[in-house]
C-alpha cells in the first residue's frame, strides 16, 4: 500500500472516530456535530456572534447561520441584538441549552479520558502537537 493510501485510510479512520465522539451523543439530543460545537462556543463565550463563530471555525457565513437557526427552533439558544450595534446579534444558551451542552461536554470528556487510558498522556500530547503542526502547515501552504 502506497504512503497516500495510508495516510488517506488513517485519516478516514481517525476523523470517522473522532467525529462520532462527538455525534453519537450529540445525536440524542438531535444535534449535529456543528451545532454541539457551536452551543459549545456560546456556554464558553456568552454573548458570541455569528461573525465570530464564522472567524474561529473558518467556514462559511450561511453555513454557520444554518446551524444557528436550527439551535434556535430547537430552543437551544437564544439571541438579542447588541446595544452598540442592533444589528449584530448576541448568542446565549437557554436553560435547556445549556443542561445538554454541560451533559454532552460530559460525555465527551469521559470518552477522551478513555483515550488518556488507553494511549498515555504523553503520546497524547504527542498526538496532538503533531495535528496541531500538520494543520498549521496545510493552512500556510495551501
Amino acid at each position: 500500500m502506497t504512503l497516500v493510501k495510508k495516510y488517506i485510510n488513517a485519516y478516514l479512520s481517525t476523523l470517522k472516530y473522532l467525529n462520532d465522539t462527538v455525534a453519537e451523543p450529540a445525536a440524542t439530543y438531535d444535534l449535529s456535530f456543528e451545532q454541539y460545537l457551536i452551543m459549545h462556543s456560546v456556554a464558553q463565550h456568552d454573548g458570541l456572534t455569528l461573525t465570530d463563530i464564522v472567524a474561529k471555525r473558518q467556514v462559511t457565513r450561511a453555513a454557520v447561520s444554518r446551524q444557528i437557526k436550527m439551535l434556535l427552533r430547537k430552543q437551544y439558544i437564544w439571541q438579542e441584538p447588541d446595544a452598540m450595534d442592533r444589528r449584530r446579534q448576541l448568542l446565549h444558551l437557554t436553560q435547556h441549552g445549556q443542561q445538554i451542552e454541560t451533559l454532552l461536554t460530559s460525555r465527551i470528556e469521559m470518552r477522551f479520558e478513555g483515550w488518556l487510558a488507553a494511549l498515555g498522556e504523553e503520546r497524547s500530547v504527542d498526538v496532538l502537537q503533531f495535528m496541531t503542526r500538520f494543520d498549521d502547515k496545510i493552512q500556510t501552504n495551501g
